[in-house]
């Protein structure tokens, strides 16, 4: 397929790269050129502008850092949604709010394009690996017609239903429980080290009894170091996301005490200077709360 792709960030890169590899013919955009250039030498060509990156595409897919940057892209500067054909589908894998799903819906369906939502889980070694766990969301004809870009990219593909912001709160729903998970973590790590117990060693026997699964472990395993870089996932984009999450529970009038005590663990973070650390270092505010 004829693919436009626009953001190679983190997750962006290898992504497209395992597109490229599945024999797919890509048109790149990154706002940092250098990282398009990169993907020039395996076989991609370069696009200039957004708009450029989908004249001619069947396909757009977008995986940028937020709201801002994507409408950006799409509506502002960028414009890309005017140079999208009749014929093409938008597939947005950025983590983004609901309400701007629901814009993208709109307005594609105005100009006669198609638009899904299939946001991800993963960090940047699971995109890499083509390991990623994929949320979509819209047409059913058109998500089974695209299957075979999700399986280059992902090891599963979940399909939640036709609407497509769906995929979205499902995407912000699963990285605020993760986000407790990290809280948890991050407290039951504190009272080890303050009782003087080795906190590896209790992190061996959760994640090998009750607590396998892999939040747990990589997570755990960064608290107990004390070690947040090289970040996967940055710290304000963990804030971003919490964000996102708390304005689709108010606009469902549903209370998340939890989510409003992870917005003060981020900002508590961002104001000790930890944004560059990847989102997980919300322990070290733990930590200082526990006098560590």
């Amino acid at each position: 397929m004829k693919i436009g792709f626009i953001g190679l960030g983190n997750m962006g890169a290898g992504m497209s790269l395992n597109l490229i590899k599945a024999g797919h013919d890509l048109v790149v955009y990154n706002r940092t050129r250098s990282r398009a250039q990169a993907m020039e030498n395996l076989g991609a060509k370069v696009a200039d502008t957004p708009s450029e990156a989908t004249v001619g595409a069947e396909v757009l897919i977008t995986m940028l850092a937020d709201d801002r940057a994507l409408q950006n892209v799409m509506f502002e500067s960028g414009n890309a949604i005017e140079s999208l054909s009749e014929s093409a589908t938008h597939i947005s894998m950025s983590t983004i709010s609901v309400d701007l799903s629901r814009r993208l819906a709109q307005s594609h369906a105005e100009k006669h394009q198609d638009y899904i939502a299939a946001p991800v889980f993963g960090r940047p070694d699971a995109a890499a690996a083509g390991k990623l766990f994929i949320v979509s969301a819209g047409p059913a004809e058109l998500i089974e017609k695209y299957y075979s870009l999700f399986a280059a990219m992902g090891q599963r593909t979940f399909v939640v239903g036709t609407d497509a912001p769906a995929a979205n709160l499902i995407k912000l729903s699963g990285n605020f429980l993760t986000s407790t998970v990290i809280e948890s973590l991050a407290e039951g790590i504190a009272l080890m080290r303050k009782a003087g117990v080795d906190p590896r060693k209790f992190m061996e026997v959760l994640t090998n009894s009750l607590y396998p699964a892999p939040a747990y472990k990589t997570y755990g395993a960064m608290i107990a170091a004390d070690n947040f870089e090289p970040a996967g996932f940055k710290l304000p984009l963990g804030f971003k996301d919490n964000r996102l999450l708390l304005a689709a529970a108010e606009e469902a009038s549903v209370p998340m005490p939890m989510a409003s005590l992870m917005h003060d663990r981020f900002v508590a973070a961002l104001a000790q200077g930890l944004e560059d650390a990847d989102w997980s270092a919300v322990a070290r505010v733990v930590f200082k709360d526990a006098g560590l």
